[in-house]
């Protein structure tokens, strides 16, 4: 699983990627905390203060997501800017990566919480999208698109679908994203049985 937020807009942020460790799982385990490491990484460097009026929350707890972050290795303090008062953040990563199939004991666990935090951020993100619609230009609304699809498939399907998307995915970011008028894009990519049709046999749950 590549977390959904995933391009950083920051010239200066480390093009390196995270493959995401059984700690750094329990850090992300929070929706919250997935929104404001997107932020950076699509924004680039910026305070508590920035954040809470961004998302909506308080200051003190914007301040406290940053600390949890940058003690789990994900953020980090941006060099020559802020005051004793004002402390300036941004990503160490690029993206953060988690494959649940290479996952065993704990990191497993751990990637159950970071997965229903991921799916729960997602879900924000796209209630603040569909706030801002009446804003956006139209040549940007012409080309938003909120699919929903519903498809017969086996775990191997997915898998293969997964797999040729992510693809398409690198291709475009290879491309730079440096043509005149190019924004942080986010494309959400949600694959899942439909809720109560793939339950595990009688007697296995």
């Amino acid at each position: 699983m590549t977390d959904p937020y995933a391009a950083s807009a920051d010239a200066d942020s480390s093009a390196r990627d995270i493959e995401l460790d059984t700690a750094a799982l329990r850090v992300l385990a929070h929706p919250l905390r997935l929104n404001v490491l997107s932020l950076l990484r699509e924004r680039g460097p910026s305070t508590a203060g920035r954040i809470a009026g961004e998302l909506g929350i308080n200051p003190g707890a914007a301040s406290y997501h940053l600390r949890r972050l940058a003690a789990g290795g994900l953020i980090v303090e941006e060099p020559g800017r802020g005051t004793g008062r004002e402390r300036w953040w941004r990503s160490a990563h690029r993206q953060s990566i988690h494959d649940p199939a290479a996952a065993s004991g704990a990191q497993r666990e751990a990637g159950l919480g970071y997965t229903h935090a991921v799916a729960l951020a997602a879900a924000d993100r796209l209630r603040r999208s569909a706030q801002e619609l009446p804003r956006i230009p139209g040549e940007w609304l012409d080309v938003i698109t909120y699919s929903d699809f519903l498809l017969r498939l086996t775990p191997a399907d997915v898998h293969r679908m997964r797999a040729e998307i992510f693809e398409v995915i690198e291709r475009y970011r290879a491309d730079g994203g440096e043509s005149e008028g190019a924004v942080p894009v986010a494309l959400q990519l949600q694959a899942f049985p439909v809720p109560g049709t793939a339950r595990p046999p009688a007697g296995d749950e």
